[in-house]
């Protein structure tokens, strides 16, 4: 399987690098597919394969010995998937699970070793890459810990959702509430109220923002 060149410019592990040194390392890597809810990677089990998404969704989510989810990002085109159990050798901390129809591309951990190894530029990137991430799960625990629900609401729909002119991968409302960190009865609520005020149009399947700069003053004035 040749994984395109063009893909891995995508990936931030290997920004910076020329087309000689991708040619290389695209050699290590092979394809994978999954299909909407099949889980790719389960919390607790080791891995030994790190995984970018090439084409579709991944919803990377934790859940409490009750079965509640709390959904911590969803990941998309170039993003990795489990770098941290990866590079740790410990357990994954948190589970993986397709959207929709997902195409992954892998590296065994021992190969990606080498590159790293071989290529200083590519573990300054990871570096990078795992610093963002945990910028990331900040502002997530920041959001649950101070902004109000409707805040919490919008600023998801502002991350995915569309304007009607391009497609993107459709959440529903149980995992809007699943990243909200709040029932499936309250996200519904607060899209009723949305719609209602003009903020955004509920169609069949999706929801359309109507009014973007509301949805930001709506976010700014919940912190």
């Amino acid at each position: 399987m040749t994984i395109d060149v063009a893909f891995l410019k995508s990936i931030s592990y290997f920004s910076g690098l020329n087309t000689t040194e991708l040619d290389i390392i695209e050699k290590a890597f092979s394809e994978k597919t999954a299909q909407r809810g099949e889980v790719i990677l389960l919390e607790g089990e080791l891995s030994d394969t790190l995984f970018f998404v090439a084409a579709g969704a991944v919803k990377i989510f934790k859940t409490s010995t009750q079965g509640k989810e709390q959904i911590l990002s969803i990941a998309r085109l170039g993003d990795a998937l489990n770098d941290i159990s990866i590079f740790d050798g410990g357990v994954n901390p948190v589970s993986a699970q397709a959207l929709g129809p997902v195409v992954l591309h892998g590296i065994k951990k021992d190969r990606l070793q080498g590159i790293l190894q071989q290529y200083p530029k590519v573990a300054l990137n990871a570096s990078r890459v795992l610093a963002g991430k945990t910028r990331q799960l900040l502002t997530l625990v920041e959001d649950l810990s101070f902004r109000h629900v409707l805040g919490r609401v919008v600023k998801i729909l502002l991350t995915h959702a569309g304007d009607g002119t391009t497609p993107v991968q459709r959440l529903t409302q149980q995992e809007m509430a699943a990243m909200a960190g709040t029932a499936r009865e309250v996200v519904a609520r607060s899209l009723k109220v949305l719609e209602e005020q003009g903020h955004i149009r509920l169609e069949h399947h999706r929801i359309v923002i109507t009014d973007k700069k509301s949805l930001q003053e709506i976010v700014a004035e919940s912190a």
